[in-house]
């Protein structure tokens, strides 16, 4: 049972955020980035394309869900010592464990990661305004993510888990054994 929870509010968690990280990154890189001919992420799908906009709106949430949910089950041998360390420690490793596994270190080339140094075209994607651009999103991604499951899913979820198995105990010995 506490992984099925620590599981679902794993992927809340991670699909408000991103959500809120993504549309943060859109407001200050601008449409330019993700829209048009001549937008800098020309591989991806053109947002002011219906279609092409419509195919993205109908997998986003879906596809947050399963990477949450892959996410949150790669960490289940963690769950028990993540949750003896300090807040500072748990949040510092959370956050720089989605920065640099999801993003910085990725094995999928894109303009603000190492892969995307290596294997994209220099003049045509991998340019400093990409680069930062691109950070942004998981910057604020990670460090927010990384607050939250720090605080609710160890401190919040775990001392409620903790409250129930003491209430339940006074009656059944066989749930402390």
């Amino acid at each position: 049972m506490e992984y099925l929870q620590f599981s679902f509010w794993f992927i809340v968690i991670h699909t408000v955020v991103y959500t809120i990280a993504g549309a943060f990154a859109l407001s200050l890189t601008g449409k330019d980035f993700y829209e048009g001919k001549k937008r800098s992420l020309d591989f991806l799908r053109d947002m002011s394309d219906a279609n092409e906009s419509k195919h993205v709106q109908k997998l986003f949430i879906p596809a947050q869900f399963l990477r949450g949910l892959l996410m949150s089950i790669v960490l289940f041998p963690m769950i028990g010592p993540l949750g003896e360390l300090s807040f500072v420690l748990r949040f510092a490793f959370l956050s720089g464990l989605m920065f640099v596994y999801t993003d910085f270190a990725s094995a999928v080339a894109f303009p603000n990661n190492i892969e995307g140094y290596v294997y994209m075209q220099k003049d045509r994607y991998f340019k400093k305004e990409a680069f930062w651009k691109s950070h942004i999103e998981m910057i604020v991604y990670s460090l927010i993510f990384g607050a939250l499951v720090s605080w609710f899913l160890f401190l919040v979820i775990a001392t409620s888990l903790t409250i129930l198995l003491i209430f339940d105990s006074a009656g059944n010995q066989w749930l402390i054994r």
